[in-house]
Protein backbone atom coordinates (compact mmCIF):
# COMPACT_ATOMS: atom_id res chain seq x y z
CA UNK A 1 0.00 0.00 0.00
CA UNK A 2 2.64 2.38 1.02
CA UNK A 3 4.79 0.97 -1.63
CA UNK A 4 2.21 2.85 -4.11
CA UNK A 5 1.00 5.83 -2.17
CA UNK A 6 3.50 8.10 -4.12
CA UNK A 7 2.89 6.36 -7.43
CA UNK A 8 -0.94 7.33 -7.13
CA UNK A 9 -0.12 11.13 -6.22
CA UNK A 10 1.73 11.37 -9.00
CA UNK A 11 -0.19 9.11 -11.77
CA UNK A 12 -3.61 9.06 -10.81
CA UNK A 13 -4.26 12.57 -8.88
CA UNK A 14 -1.74 14.62 -11.71
CA UNK A 15 -2.40 12.52 -13.95
CA UNK A 16 0.92 11.93 -15.49
CA UNK A 17 4.14 9.31 -15.39
CA UNK A 18 7.24 9.79 -12.80
CA UNK A 19 9.01 11.44 -14.90
CA UNK A 20 7.16 14.08 -17.02
CA UNK A 21 6.17 15.20 -13.20
CA UNK A 22 10.12 15.56 -12.78
CA UNK A 23 10.15 17.54 -15.85
CA UNK A 24 7.76 19.71 -15.28
CA UNK A 25 8.71 20.54 -11.88
CA UNK A 26 12.30 21.38 -13.60
CA UNK A 27 9.99 23.40 -16.62
CA UNK A 28 8.44 25.73 -14.66
CA UNK A 29 10.92 26.35 -12.06
CA UNK A 30 13.22 27.22 -14.94
CA UNK A 31 10.74 29.37 -16.10
CA UNK A 32 9.43 31.45 -13.39
CA UNK A 33 13.31 31.66 -12.33
CA UNK A 34 13.87 33.41 -15.82
CA UNK A 35 11.13 36.08 -14.96
CA UNK A 36 12.95 37.47 -11.93
CA UNK A 37 10.87 35.81 -9.29
CA UNK A 38 11.69 33.85 -5.94
CA UNK A 39 10.59 30.25 -5.86
CA UNK A 40 9.65 28.08 -3.21
CA UNK A 41 8.95 24.94 -3.92
CA UNK A 42 6.48 23.12 -1.98
CA UNK A 43 6.65 19.09 -2.40
CA UNK A 44 2.99 18.33 -1.39
CA UNK A 45 2.75 14.78 0.34
CA UNK A 46 6.61 14.86 0.89
CA UNK A 47 6.64 12.83 3.98
CA UNK A 48 3.82 10.09 2.96
CA UNK A 49 6.12 9.95 -0.38
CA UNK A 50 9.50 9.89 1.05
CA UNK A 51 8.49 6.90 3.13
CA UNK A 52 6.75 5.17 0.69
CA UNK A 53 9.69 5.63 -2.13
CA UNK A 54 12.77 7.73 -0.65
CA UNK A 55 14.69 7.73 -4.03
CA UNK A 56 11.83 9.46 -6.29
CA UNK A 57 10.82 11.74 -3.40
CA UNK A 58 14.96 13.29 -3.01
CA UNK A 59 14.21 12.94 -6.87
CA UNK A 60 11.46 15.90 -6.91
CA UNK A 61 13.95 17.85 -4.61
CA UNK A 62 16.99 17.79 -6.44
CA UNK A 63 15.09 18.58 -9.97
CA UNK A 64 13.56 21.62 -8.06
CA UNK A 65 17.42 22.65 -6.81
CA UNK A 66 18.83 22.05 -10.22
CA UNK A 67 16.51 23.86 -12.05
CA UNK A 68 16.98 27.15 -9.58
CA UNK A 69 14.70 26.90 -6.73
CA UNK A 70 15.49 29.32 -3.82
CA UNK A 71 13.89 27.02 -1.42
CA UNK A 72 12.60 23.59 -0.74
CA UNK A 73 9.40 23.49 2.06
CA UNK A 74 8.48 19.92 3.05
CA UNK A 75 5.12 19.61 3.17
CA UNK A 76 3.15 17.25 5.61
CA UNK A 77 -0.19 17.46 3.62
CA UNK A 78 -2.37 15.48 5.18
CA UNK A 79 -1.53 15.79 8.72
CA UNK A 80 -0.38 12.40 9.57
CA UNK A 81 3.60 12.51 10.58
CA UNK A 82 4.55 12.30 13.45
CA UNK A 83 7.60 14.21 15.47
CA UNK A 84 10.44 11.75 14.95
CA UNK A 85 9.55 11.01 11.20
CA UNK A 86 9.32 14.53 10.82
CA UNK A 87 13.17 15.16 12.33
CA UNK A 88 14.46 12.10 10.54
CA UNK A 89 13.42 13.01 7.12
CA UNK A 90 13.92 16.80 7.36
CA UNK A 91 17.60 15.94 8.51
CA UNK A 92 17.72 13.94 5.26
CA UNK A 93 17.15 16.82 3.34
CA UNK A 94 18.73 19.36 5.00
CA UNK A 95 22.42 16.94 5.34
CA UNK A 96 22.35 16.91 1.45
CA UNK A 97 20.81 20.46 -0.21
CA UNK A 98 22.91 23.46 0.59
CA UNK A 99 19.39 25.44 -0.18
CA UNK A 100 17.34 26.33 2.56
CA UNK A 101 14.88 24.05 3.67
CA UNK A 102 11.08 24.73 4.73
CA UNK A 103 8.47 23.07 7.01
CA UNK A 104 4.49 23.38 6.37
CA UNK A 105 2.62 21.17 8.58
CA UNK A 106 -1.01 20.45 8.59
CA UNK A 107 -2.75 19.84 12.43
CA UNK A 108 -4.88 16.77 11.53
CA UNK A 109 -2.94 14.72 14.09
CA UNK A 110 -2.79 17.47 16.78
CA UNK A 111 1.22 17.73 16.11
CA UNK A 112 1.77 20.56 13.58
CA UNK A 113 3.17 22.66 16.21
CA UNK A 114 5.48 19.90 17.80
CA UNK A 115 5.77 18.63 14.08
CA UNK A 116 7.56 22.13 12.72
CA UNK A 117 10.40 22.89 15.93
CA UNK A 118 11.05 19.04 14.96
CA UNK A 119 12.11 19.53 11.58
CA UNK A 120 13.40 23.44 12.96
CA UNK A 121 16.03 21.16 14.96
CA UNK A 122 16.54 19.25 12.01
CA UNK A 123 18.17 22.04 10.21
CA UNK A 124 14.85 23.62 8.37
CA UNK A 125 15.24 27.39 8.22
CA UNK A 126 11.91 28.28 7.32
CA UNK A 127 8.34 27.66 8.84
CA UNK A 128 5.14 28.39 7.11
CA UNK A 129 2.30 28.43 9.27
CA UNK A 130 -0.54 30.74 9.74
CA UNK A 131 -2.14 33.24 13.11
CA UNK A 132 -3.86 30.62 15.31
CA UNK A 133 -3.57 27.66 13.51
CA UNK A 134 -6.33 28.97 10.79
CA UNK A 135 -6.76 26.80 8.12
CA UNK A 136 -8.32 23.70 6.30
CA UNK A 137 -10.05 20.81 8.44
CA UNK A 138 -8.28 20.15 11.69
CA UNK A 139 -5.76 23.50 11.01
CA UNK A 140 -2.06 24.79 10.08
CA UNK A 141 0.68 24.83 12.55
CA UNK A 142 -0.28 27.93 14.82
CA UNK A 143 2.48 30.44 14.62
CA UNK A 144 1.30 31.99 18.46
CA UNK A 145 2.75 28.77 19.57
CA UNK A 146 5.61 28.15 17.11
CA UNK A 147 7.09 31.85 17.20
CA UNK A 148 7.60 31.80 20.75
CA UNK A 149 8.46 27.94 21.44
CA UNK A 150 10.95 28.82 18.79
CA UNK A 151 12.41 32.25 20.42
CA UNK A 152 11.75 32.33 23.63
CA UNK A 153 12.69 28.61 24.20
CA UNK A 154 15.29 27.52 21.76
CA UNK A 155 17.02 31.00 20.92
CA UNK A 156 16.26 31.30 17.21
CA UNK A 157 15.43 34.69 16.20
CA UNK A 158 11.61 34.59 14.73
CA UNK A 159 10.83 38.27 15.11
CA UNK A 160 11.98 41.39 16.16
CA UNK A 161 12.41 41.10 20.37
CA UNK A 162 10.59 44.10 20.72
CA UNK A 163 7.52 42.53 18.74
CA UNK A 164 6.81 39.82 19.72
CA UNK A 165 5.21 41.65 22.81
CA UNK A 166 2.51 41.95 20.14
CA UNK A 167 1.90 38.55 19.45
CA UNK A 168 -1.27 38.19 22.05
CA UNK A 169 -3.12 41.25 20.37
CA UNK A 170 -2.41 39.85 16.77
CA UNK A 171 -3.82 36.92 17.83
CA UNK A 172 -7.20 38.08 19.19
CA UNK A 173 -7.43 41.04 16.23
CA UNK A 174 -7.13 37.56 13.38
CA UNK A 175 -9.74 36.12 15.53
CA UNK A 176 -12.15 39.06 15.51
CA UNK A 177 -11.08 40.06 11.31
CA UNK A 178 -12.23 36.51 10.72
CA UNK A 179 -15.20 36.67 12.95
CA UNK A 180 -13.96 33.63 14.96
CA UNK A 181 -14.46 33.09 18.77
CA UNK A 182 -10.93 33.39 20.26
CA UNK A 183 -9.81 29.94 21.98
CA UNK A 184 -9.52 31.02 25.59
CA UNK A 185 -7.41 27.95 26.12
CA UNK A 186 -4.91 28.36 23.53
CA UNK A 187 -1.17 28.48 24.39
CA UNK A 188 0.71 31.41 25.36
CA UNK A 189 -1.93 34.19 23.99
CA UNK A 190 -5.46 32.64 25.10
CA UNK A 191 -6.82 33.98 27.89
CA UNK A 192 -6.81 31.41 30.52
CA UNK A 193 -3.01 30.73 29.18
CA UNK A 194 -1.88 32.03 32.89
CA UNK A 195 -5.33 31.90 34.47
CA UNK A 196 -4.51 30.69 38.33
CA UNK A 197 -7.87 29.15 40.54
CA UNK A 198 -7.34 27.41 44.55
CA UNK A 199 -6.27 29.40 47.22
CA UNK A 200 -2.86 27.05 47.53
CA UNK A 201 -2.35 27.18 43.89
CA UNK A 202 -2.48 30.93 43.34
CA UNK A 203 -0.49 31.88 46.61
CA UNK A 204 2.62 29.77 45.13
CA UNK A 205 1.91 31.12 41.61
CA UNK A 206 2.41 34.47 43.92
CA UNK A 207 5.48 32.95 45.55
CA UNK A 208 6.90 31.53 42.61
CA UNK A 209 4.89 32.04 39.60
CA UNK A 210 7.83 29.55 37.55
CA UNK A 211 5.81 26.76 39.57
CA UNK A 212 2.87 27.16 37.48
CA UNK A 213 4.32 29.51 34.60
CA UNK A 214 6.44 28.19 31.90
CA UNK A 215 7.26 31.76 30.84
CA UNK A 216 6.67 35.41 31.84
CA UNK A 217 2.96 36.23 30.21
CA UNK A 218 4.17 39.83 29.62
CA UNK A 219 6.71 38.84 27.12
CA UNK A 220 4.09 37.73 24.66
CA UNK A 221 1.36 40.42 25.52
CA UNK A 222 -0.48 38.00 27.58
CA UNK A 223 -1.01 38.34 31.66
CA UNK A 224 -1.69 36.52 34.95
CA UNK A 225 -5.64 36.15 35.43
CA UNK A 226 -6.37 34.96 38.66
CA UNK A 227 -10.25 33.07 38.80
CA UNK A 228 -12.39 35.03 41.42
CA UNK A 229 -14.28 32.67 43.62
CA UNK A 230 -15.61 32.18 47.19
CA UNK A 231 -12.63 29.87 47.85
CA UNK A 232 -10.02 31.81 46.27
CA UNK A 233 -8.55 33.19 49.63
CA UNK A 234 -7.64 36.44 50.96
CA UNK A 235 -4.54 36.45 49.24
CA UNK A 236 -6.33 35.91 46.10
CA UNK A 237 -8.53 38.56 46.78
CA UNK A 238 -6.08 41.15 48.35
CA UNK A 239 -4.00 40.96 44.63
CA UNK A 240 -7.17 42.52 42.94
CA UNK A 241 -8.24 45.15 45.95
CA UNK A 242 -4.90 46.37 45.91
CA UNK A 243 -4.83 46.74 42.12
CA UNK A 244 -7.67 49.68 43.33
CA UNK A 245 -6.46 50.59 46.18
CA UNK A 246 -3.26 49.80 47.61
CA UNK A 247 -3.76 50.88 51.47
CA UNK A 248 -5.88 47.72 52.07
CA UNK A 249 -4.36 44.62 53.39
CA UNK A 250 -5.06 41.15 53.80
CA UNK A 251 -6.07 41.76 57.60
CA UNK A 252 -8.72 44.98 56.64
CA UNK A 253 -11.79 45.25 57.05
CA UNK A 254 -12.26 45.60 53.20
CA UNK A 255 -10.91 42.28 52.60
CA UNK A 256 -13.78 40.44 54.79
CA UNK A 257 -16.62 43.26 52.90
CA UNK A 258 -15.40 41.67 49.49
CA UNK A 259 -15.01 38.04 50.37
CA UNK A 260 -18.57 38.36 51.65
CA UNK A 261 -19.86 40.04 48.83
CA UNK A 262 -18.34 37.90 46.67
CA UNK A 263 -20.02 34.95 48.80
CA UNK A 264 -23.53 36.36 48.76
CA UNK A 265 -23.39 36.84 44.57
CA UNK A 266 -22.34 33.43 43.97
CA UNK A 267 -24.96 32.30 46.40
CA UNK A 268 -26.96 34.06 43.92
CA UNK A 269 -25.49 32.47 40.42
CA UNK A 270 -22.55 34.38 39.98
CA UNK A 271 -19.49 32.92 39.07
CA UNK A 272 -16.57 35.30 38.28
CA UNK A 273 -13.69 32.95 37.49
CA UNK A 274 -14.07 33.82 33.80
CA UNK A 275 -16.19 37.26 34.63
CA UNK A 276 -12.97 39.05 36.54
CA UNK A 277 -13.70 42.00 35.01
CA UNK A 278 -17.65 41.98 36.10
CA UNK A 279 -15.40 41.34 39.76
CA UNK A 280 -13.69 44.36 39.24
CA UNK A 281 -16.23 46.03 39.38
CA UNK A 282 -17.90 44.63 42.09
CA UNK A 283 -15.01 45.58 44.38
CA UNK A 284 -14.51 48.84 43.26
CA UNK A 285 -18.60 49.18 44.42
CA UNK A 286 -17.67 47.43 47.81
CA UNK A 287 -14.22 49.69 48.27
CA UNK A 288 -16.21 52.85 47.56
CA UNK A 289 -14.37 53.93 44.85
CA UNK A 290 -17.46 53.19 41.76
CA UNK A 291 -18.81 55.91 40.26
CA UNK A 292 -21.30 54.43 37.56
CA UNK A 293 -21.09 56.34 34.20
CA UNK A 294 -24.91 56.29 33.10
CA UNK A 295 -28.05 55.56 35.28
CA UNK A 296 -30.55 53.44 34.10
CA UNK A 297 -34.18 54.93 33.95
CA UNK A 298 -36.27 52.60 31.94
CA UNK A 299 -36.18 50.33 29.06
CA UNK A 300 -38.58 47.99 26.79
CA UNK A 301 -37.96 45.65 24.68
CA UNK A 302 -40.17 44.59 21.70
CA UNK A 303 -40.11 40.86 19.70
CA UNK A 304 -41.73 41.21 16.16
CA UNK A 305 -42.55 38.25 13.99
CA UNK A 306 -41.62 37.31 11.22
CA UNK A 307 -38.47 39.54 10.69
CA UNK A 308 -38.19 42.35 8.46
CA UNK A 309 -34.84 43.38 6.67
CA UNK A 310 -33.18 40.90 9.51
CA UNK A 311 -34.67 42.84 12.19
CA UNK A 312 -37.45 41.08 14.48
CA UNK A 313 -36.89 43.61 17.79
CA UNK A 314 -36.76 47.04 18.76
CA UNK A 315 -35.71 48.86 21.63
CA UNK A 316 -36.15 51.68 23.62
CA UNK A 317 -34.21 53.28 26.81
CA UNK A 318 -34.43 55.95 28.70
CA UNK A 319 -30.81 56.95 30.30
CA UNK A 320 -29.38 59.71 32.03
CA UNK A 321 -26.13 61.03 32.25
CA UNK A 322 -25.24 63.49 35.02
CA UNK A 323 -28.25 65.88 34.60
CA UNK A 324 -29.01 65.34 30.86
CA UNK A 325 -31.03 62.06 30.31
CA UNK A 326 -31.46 60.96 26.81
CA UNK A 327 -34.35 58.34 25.38
CA UNK A 328 -33.31 56.24 22.68
CA UNK A 329 -34.68 53.68 20.54
CA UNK A 330 -32.89 51.17 17.76
CA UNK A 331 -33.69 47.85 15.98
CA UNK A 332 -31.65 44.65 16.15
CA UNK A 333 -31.69 41.12 15.30
CA UNK A 334 -33.16 39.58 18.64
CA UNK A 335 -33.54 41.30 21.58
CA UNK A 336 -30.53 41.31 23.26
CA UNK A 337 -28.78 42.96 19.91
CA UNK A 338 -31.70 45.69 19.59
CA UNK A 339 -30.93 46.38 23.74
CA UNK A 340 -27.24 46.67 22.38
CA UNK A 341 -27.92 49.03 19.66
CA UNK A 342 -29.86 51.33 22.10
CA UNK A 343 -27.55 51.36 24.83
CA UNK A 344 -24.70 52.37 22.30
CA UNK A 345 -26.71 55.25 20.13
CA UNK A 346 -27.97 56.41 23.86
CA UNK A 347 -24.13 56.86 25.15
CA UNK A 348 -22.18 57.36 22.02
CA UNK A 349 -22.41 61.06 22.41
CA UNK A 350 -21.06 61.20 26.33
CA UNK A 351 -18.40 58.56 25.63
CA UNK A 352 -16.85 58.44 21.85
CA UNK A 353 -15.02 55.14 22.93
CA UNK A 354 -17.38 53.11 23.14
CA UNK A 355 -17.71 52.95 19.42
CA UNK A 356 -14.74 50.84 19.60
CA UNK A 357 -16.49 47.84 21.69
CA UNK A 358 -17.29 44.97 19.85
CA UNK A 359 -19.19 41.82 21.38
CA UNK A 360 -17.18 38.87 20.66
CA UNK A 361 -19.52 36.13 22.15
CA UNK A 362 -22.57 35.83 24.15
CA UNK A 363 -23.33 32.69 25.98
CA UNK A 364 -26.10 31.79 28.21
CA UNK A 365 -26.56 29.10 30.70
CA UNK A 366 -30.26 27.99 32.85
CA UNK A 367 -29.18 27.50 36.95
CA UNK A 368 -32.06 25.30 37.89
CA UNK A 369 -33.74 23.83 34.95
CA UNK A 370 -36.09 22.66 37.43
CA UNK A 371 -37.90 25.67 37.45
CA UNK A 372 -38.40 25.72 33.51
CA UNK A 373 -38.90 28.85 32.46
CA UNK A 374 -39.25 30.51 35.69
CA UNK A 375 -35.10 29.47 35.62
CA UNK A 376 -32.35 31.61 36.46
CA UNK A 377 -30.04 32.41 33.82
CA UNK A 378 -26.53 33.00 33.85
CA UNK A 379 -25.06 35.79 30.77
CA UNK A 380 -22.02 35.87 29.95
CA UNK A 381 -20.67 38.43 27.47
CA UNK A 382 -17.43 38.98 25.80
CA UNK A 383 -16.27 42.44 24.56
CA UNK A 384 -13.35 43.89 23.28
CA UNK A 385 -11.54 46.61 21.90
CA UNK A 386 -8.70 45.82 19.53
CA UNK A 387 -6.73 46.36 22.68
CA UNK A 388 -7.93 43.75 25.16
CA UNK A 389 -10.26 41.74 25.41
CA UNK A 390 -12.80 41.29 29.04
CA UNK A 391 -15.71 39.25 29.94
CA UNK A 392 -18.30 40.21 32.23
CA UNK A 393 -22.06 38.56 33.73
CA UNK A 394 -25.59 39.00 34.51
CA UNK A 395 -27.39 36.33 36.67
CA UNK A 396 -31.71 37.07 36.85
CA UNK A 397 -34.85 34.94 36.10
CA UNK A 398 -35.11 37.28 32.77
CA UNK A 399 -32.87 36.66 30.15
CA UNK A 400 -32.82 39.92 29.16
CA UNK A 401 -32.33 41.68 32.34
CA UNK A 402 -29.40 39.19 32.68
CA UNK A 403 -28.17 40.52 29.50
CA UNK A 404 -28.76 43.98 30.58
CA UNK A 405 -26.69 43.20 33.59
CA UNK A 406 -23.41 42.19 31.60
CA UNK A 407 -24.30 45.01 28.79
CA UNK A 408 -23.42 47.48 31.15
CA UNK A 409 -21.06 46.16 33.10
CA UNK A 410 -18.78 45.54 29.81
CA UNK A 411 -19.35 48.99 28.83
CA UNK A 412 -18.21 50.24 32.49
CA UNK A 413 -15.40 47.98 32.47
CA UNK A 414 -14.33 49.82 28.69
CA UNK A 415 -14.82 53.61 30.46
CA UNK A 416 -12.98 52.75 33.80
CA UNK A 417 -10.09 51.45 31.94
CA UNK A 418 -9.97 54.52 29.66
CA UNK A 419 -9.75 56.62 32.52
CA UNK A 420 -7.05 54.60 33.82
CA UNK A 421 -4.99 55.26 30.64
CA UNK A 422 -5.09 58.42 31.02
CA UNK A 423 -4.57 59.10 34.27
CA UNK A 424 -1.44 56.84 33.65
Amino acid sequence: MFGKSWDFQVTDILRTTLEENLRMIGDTIRFLKQQGVEVVFDAEHFFDGYKANPDYAMQTLTTAADAGADSLCLCDTNGGAFPDEIFDIARAVTSRFALAVGIHCHNDGEMAVANSIAAVRAGATQVQGTINGIGERCGNANLCSIIPNLQLKLGFACVPPERIGHLTSLARYVSEIANLAPNDKAPYVGSHAFAHKGGMHIDAVNQTPTAYEHIDPERIGNRRSILMSGVAGRSTLLATINAIDPSVTRDSPETQRVMDRLKQLEHEGYQFETAESSFELVVRKVLGKYRPCFELGEFKVIVNEPAVNGMNSSAMIKIRVGDVEEITAAEGDGPVNALDNAVRKALERFYPAIKEIKLTDYKVRVLDSDMASAAKVRVLIESTDHRESWTTIGVSTDVINASWLALVDAIEYKLVRDQERQAA
